[in-house]
């Protein structure tokens, strides 16, 4: 099958390699202004990689020109931070076929709906089918270009679901060679609200802010998450639990999905991320003006406390990490607005129109 990747970061870098690894055709496009890891793809031509999974993966094609990349691409994957789904949508409007499927990896929180809304498609058209997961399958860095290494390659846990979503199984069926283990989500709202990012990231990098900018030389999670600073982690997890089962939707608690997927051993929101065995060793960001913030609460946090008050639910420690976030650096992110349900084109649904996507 063609694979075309969009998007050349770590995430993007490892889904390429897998798919390579499993005898698949893949491209791998990023955008001009990050050029050193698809110039070394390309001198390579293909991807190291080592850790929980490891080789050398030969890639067709690594570079800018977005017209290659998608030539009869089969599967489209969009991979990448919050802030670049708009970018890539914009960049494919028009140029997708019908039949074609398009996976956004993570949604980080409305993906599928903002990558359809930024292609140019209507809510309701599915002649190129989009989906999203509701997180990256791997825990992963870049060690340099062309290289990355896995710390976790995602066994189970690890949701999908399909806009709208009669067609998760058929996206599930097509995808099922490199990834067996991934399950149906009922709906993108589900997937939405199921990401970890935004109940993880802001808070400990709220708690640990002083550090940060300071030496900054810490590990994220053995050291930067005290019981304390689980609870602040627990309070946001309880919140956005609350409105999935407003919604009529199962979410996860975050350890409890960490151990299915792997990652974590204990049901326990202090030490269960402390001896994680999926998060050993990763570093903390080097500065506050960082997507932990930026993307975790001005698109992840955002979106749940928009998507809350659309369906008459409390989050007061949620609206506190906005608040108190703006302030640290100098936004306003809740007037931002840059990802909510109006912007996507669900803001006037009612919670059982959200919960049937």
């Amino acid at each position: 099958m063609k694979i075309a990747v969009l998007g050349a970061g770590a995430g993007g870098t490892t889904l390429a390699f897998d798919y390579a690894a499993h005898g698949h055709d893949v491209s791998l496009f990023d955008f001009p202004q990050f050029p050193d890891n698809i110039a070394a793809i390309a001198e390579q031509q293909g991807i190291h990689a080592e850790g929980d999974i490891s080789g050398f993966s030969r890639i067709a094609y690594a570079g800018h020109d977005i017209d290659r990349a998608l030539d009869n691409a089969e599967l489209i994957y969009v991979v990448g931070p919050a802030f670049s789904t708009e970018p890539f949508g914009e960049a494919v409007a028009g140029k997708m076929q019908p039949g074609q499927t398009v996976i956004v990896s993570p949604g980080s929180c409305g993906g599928a709906l903002a990558f359809k809304r930024s292609a140019g498609l209507e809510l309701e058209d599915d002649s190129i089918r989009i989906a999203e997961t509701h997180t990256l399958h791997y825990a992963v860095r870049l060690s340099e270009p062309g290289r990355v290494h896995v710390f976790l390659k995602l066994k189970a846990g690890n949701l999908l679901a399909a806009l709208p979503g009669r067609h998760t199984e058929d996206v599930l069926r097509l995808i099922a060679d490199v990834y067996p283990g991934m399950e149906a989500a009922k709906n993108v709202i589900q997937t939405s609200l199921q990401n970890a990012n935004p109940v993880i990231h802001p808070a400990v990098s709220l708690a640990n802010a002083a550090r940060i900018e300071g030496t900054g030389d810490f590990l994220f999670y053995e050291e930067g998450v005290t019981d304390s600073v689980g609870r602040m982690i627990e309070a946001v997890d309880q919140e956005r639990i609350a409105i999935g089962k407003r919604l009529g939707l199962k979410i996860y608690s975050d350890p409890e999905i960490g151990m299915l997927q792997g990652y974590m051993l204990e049901n326990n929101y202090g030490s269960g991320y402390r001896k994680a065995p999926g998060f050993l060793g990763i570093t903390a960001q080097p500065q506050l003006d960082h997507r932990y913030i930026n993307e975790d609460v001005g698109y992840g946090l955002v979106f749940m406390s928009c998507l809350a008050k659309q369906v008459g639910i409390e989050t007061p420690t949620i609206d506190a990490i906005i608040q108190v976030t703006s302030i640290l650096m100098q936004r306003d992110y809740a007037a931002e607005a840059l990802r909510t349900p109006d912007l996507l084109g669900v803001g006037s649904l009612t919670a059982e129109q959200l919960g049937n996507l």
